[in-house]
């Protein structure tokens, strides 16, 4: 019998004790000789392959299964992992607000109610009323005052964008425009425009004065959008804005406002005919400044 050569693995070993030449050694010997030369287990799948390589193993071995083959057998597939969730904003939920209460117009509209209607005219959608538009450019003069309507919807909360409002007040004197002696051919202090996202519109403009029998206050009606508003559509809301007394009187004591200061002092919000009800709560804007650099006035309302 012939030596075995040495390094020789006995498996290429025929069973006259002589060496299998590599052309005749079979699949397994071709699979492994090709895993040696790739190290590729990923080429058939690592489970794949040694259940390949358990199935062409001589069956007179006896040799035990191989770990790759014992691992086909049990091993179950692995889970398929769970994408994360991607993050998203938390928005807190609006929530129901009390609508503001109903106001009179007033004989000073300029809509179109009583008389001449400003909102057809070019010109009235605009943020800064100061001034006249038109055939005059008159500006009114006064303590300046920078106020904010903030509109939402008073059952859920939510903010109503490209709503159109409508605000106009009086002047320094206590005149309207359009319809008071010597402002009957002046359109200050009105003007439009439509809500932003937050479902606020801004104007600039002066601080009113106190005329008799009525505490300092803005007019302001609310639309669908400016479209309706310019074509005399229907009307959300009416209502009014009262200013609070401290600044008020800060401001009477300037000069211009001198009938103001009277005024002021005969009315209070408890017996003006429009805020004796409900001032406190839906009407009463938030206020800061002062007389020199001017103020700033806000109030959000539900409709």
């Amino acid at each position: 019998m012939n030596e075995q050569h040495a390094g020789t693995d006995p498996q290429w070993i025929d069973e006259h004790g002589n060496e299998i030449d590599e052309d005749h050694r079979g699949l397994v010997y071709d699979i492994r000789t090709l895993i040696d030369r790739r190290v590729a287990l990923g080429i058939f799948g690592t489970v794949g392959l040694g259940t390949l390589l358990a199935a062409c193993a001589p069956a007179a071995s006896g040799a035990p299964p191989t770990a790759a083959a014992t691992a086909s057998a049990s091993a179950t597939p692995a889970p398929t992992a769970t994408p994360m969730a991607t993050p998203t904003a938390t928005v807190a939920a609006a929530e129901p607000i009390d609508e503001v209460p109903d106001e009179t117009e007033g004989p000073y509209p300029g809509d179109g109610s009583n008389g001449v209607d400003v909102l057809e005219e070019s010109g009235i959608v605009r943020s800064d009323i100061r001034s006249s538009f038109g055939s005059s450019t008159t500006t009114a003069e006064g303590v300046p005052l920078t106020f904010s309507i903030t509109v939402r919807d008073a059952a859920s909360g939510a903010a109503l964008a490209g709503a159109g409002v409508y605000v106009w007040h009086c002047d320094r004197e206590g005149r309207y425009s359009l319809y008071s002696d010597g402002a009957t051919n002046e359109n200050y202090l009105r003007g439009v425009q439509a809500t932003d996202a937050a479902g606020t519109v801004t104007f600039t403009s002066i601080f009113p004065a106190c005329y008799a029998g009525r505490w300092p206050h803005i007019h302001f009606e609310v639309y669908q959008s400016t479209s309706d508003a310019v074509a005399n559509g229907p009307i959300v809301k009416t209502s009014q804005i009262a200013l609070p007394q401290d600044a008020c009187e800060a401001v009477y004591a300037t000069s211009g406002y001198d009938q103001s200061v009277r005024n002021l002092s005969q009315i209070s919000l408890d017996t003006d005919m429009v805020f004796s009800d409900d001032h406190a709560v839906h009407q009463l804007a938030t206020i800061a400044g002062d007389t020199t650099s001017g103020y700033t006035a806000s109030l959000t309302i539900g409709v």
